[in-house]
């Protein structure tokens, strides 16, 4: 019996109470009825609840245009898999565009309920599912942008992170073994020396790690493996880097353990308090060291504990450029897709380009951009005078190539800010008026959600509404110090309630007395 079991009806929050009653994933069965009807006949639980175990989100910002939120396990889709994806947000017009968000993923916007059957359709024909991608299951599943590309890579994550999404949706079917735990859940799983994935920031992380021997018997070359982190995640309440949980696992362990520690969180996970119900407050509650024998348990053998140290050794990568890869004659080529933004045209075009030039391969990264890899030398010149490289620059300014944004409030609910439009103006203020020796990572994000991860950046900046002149304004509480790569940890918060329309001379500051930034005015004037 699981904890919750002994939870009566009444004692549950309203979350748990609709969960009770029908299981999100039964929704997949109903569309054809949800198309049919309209909207604004939907029951209204099954709209703006259960749609997102399908990853269709009602957004009350703008009524009637939905999010849908795709699965892109390790970020990695097809170039024809991006023509559906434009296909979609074509037929909207300028209702329509796409998100690349921090986890490798997109989201779609605009979409109506009545073209859902056909958009399904379209993206079962190419291989596509956007199932338990919201609400309380696990998010995308991310991993190495460059994995099986990189030469200095110790492990290719593609296949791992395939497994794991197969084993928790049922190959994009739908796995009803894991659709109603406790909160949303984040898994990364980095074969790298840069820590490419954030692992720190997940739920669940998987880091690479030698270990002397296999626990059985002393070998004389150490064995590849991952150590395991736990707990990592941002809130409204509470933001916490990932701990140790003194485990080492093989790569053939790595399904396994997931499993394992789903099914401790989803059986005992906390769900009185929304607030408290991430898997750290689990730990809290418990104490790691009976976590730890609890998943050992359900994983039916005890865990190795942890390498003495991991392989993260590398200060963090953006992979925007063009790199050499380990196949010989072959590039990847990453290009800086300000604040994630795409359209139609955009999709079409980098579609056109990963066909033409690659392998009809396209990857994403946490950082918002696009990779196309597989690019030969003999094409290599020819690729970089594609006009779209003018707009997605593979060379753009130290802190535009750095910028992320979350959705902002032109799409979002919980938004108390707009972020990318204003994020986007901002830094092109500031590569304007300032002359930069180094990148400077700003983040934005609209609410204390975190979606935009402001305690992972250099700067990091999070809306607020703020007071000044006897009127209520939109502002920012302004981060710093978040590192990523090696040693990453998360940044605090300096200073509180900035209205945004005084914040473009806050940051001029900030990276002239923090980042080495100088005016251009006075660099003129000292030469």
């Amino acid at each position: 019996m699981t904890d919750t079991a002994t939870t009566t009806t009444a004692s549950l929050n309203k979350f748990e109470k609709f969960k009770a009653e029908k299981d999100g994933l039964t929704v997949k069965s109903e569309i054809e009825k949800f198309a049919a009807l309209g909207w604004e006949a939907m029951d209204e639980t099954d709209r703006d609840h259960r749609l997102k175990w399908v990853g269709v989100f009602f957004r009350p910002v703008t009524p009637g245009k939905f999010m849908m939120r795709l699965r892109l396990p390790n970020g990695i889709l097809t170039s024809d898999q991006m023509r559906v994806l434009a296909e979609v947000v074509q037929r909207y017009g300028d209702d329509g565009s796409a998100d690349i968000t921090t986890r490798q993923n997109i989201q779609l916007r605009g979409i109506r309920i009545e073209d859902l059957p056909d958009i399904f359709n379209k993206f079962s024909a190419v291989g596509l599912t956007s199932v338990q991608s919201g609400m309380d299951n696990i998010r995308n599943i991310t991993g190495d942008p460059v994995a099986g590309l990189d030469a200095d890579e110790l492990f290719d994550t593609r296949e791992l992170v395939q497994q794991i999404q197969d084993m928790l949706t049922n190959k994009g079917e739908g796995n009803a073994e894991f659709t109603n735990l406790p909160r949303k859940f984040n898994i990364a799983i980095t074969g790298g020396r840069d820590n490419s994935v954030h692992a720190e920031i997940n739920d669940l992380a998987f880091v690479p790690a030698f270990k002397q021997g296999n626990g059985q018997e002393f070998s004389q070359s150490p064995t590849f493996g991952f150590n395991v982190l736990v707990g990592g995640f941002f809130s409204a309440k509470r933001c916490e880097a990932a701990i140790p949980l003194n485990a080492w696992v093989a790569p053939e362990d790595v399904v396994a353990l997931c499993k394992a520690i789903l099914e401790v969180f989803r059986d005992h996970g906390l769900r009185a308090n929304r607030q408290k119900s991430r898997l750290m407050w689990l730990i809290d509650d418990w104490g790691l060291d009976k976590f730890r024998l609890e998943v050992e348990n359900r994983l039916g053998k005890s865990l190795l504990p942890a390498a003495p140290k991991d392989e993260i050794d590398w200060e963090k990568r953006d992979h925007i450029g063009v790199y050499k890869q380990k196949q010989p004659e072959l590039n990847y080529v990453g290009f800086n897709i300000p604040v994630g933004r795409l359209y139609a045209e955009d999709m079409f075009e980098i579609s056109r380009l990963a066909t033409v030039y690659g392998n009809s391969e396209i990857r994403l990264t946490v950082e918002q951009n696009v990779i196309i890899p597989n690019i030969p030398d003999s094409r290599l010149a020819t690729f970089l005078t594609e006009p779209l490289l003018e707009r997605f620059a593979v060379n753009p300014g130290l802190l535009t190539r750095s910028l992320v944004s979350c959705t902002g409030a032109q799409f979002c609910n919980f938004a108390l800010i707009e972020t990318k439009n204003r994020a986007l103006a901002m830094i092109q203020a500031l590569e304007a008026e300032l002359i930069l020796t180094r990148t400077v990572r700003i983040h934005w994000t609209g609410c204390p959600n975190s979606c935009g991860q402001p305690q992972v950046a250099d700067i990091g900046l999070m809306g607020t509404k703020t007071r000044k002149n006897g009127k209520t304004l939109e502002g920012v509480d302004i981060y710093m110090g978040g590192k990523v790569g090696k040693d990453a940890h998360l940044g605090t918060c300096v200073t509180k309630g900035i209205p945004c329309e005084d914040l473009q001379p806050v940051l001029q500051d900030l990276l002239i007395q923090h980042f080495g930034a100088k005016l251009k005015q006075e660099a003129l004037v000292t030469h």
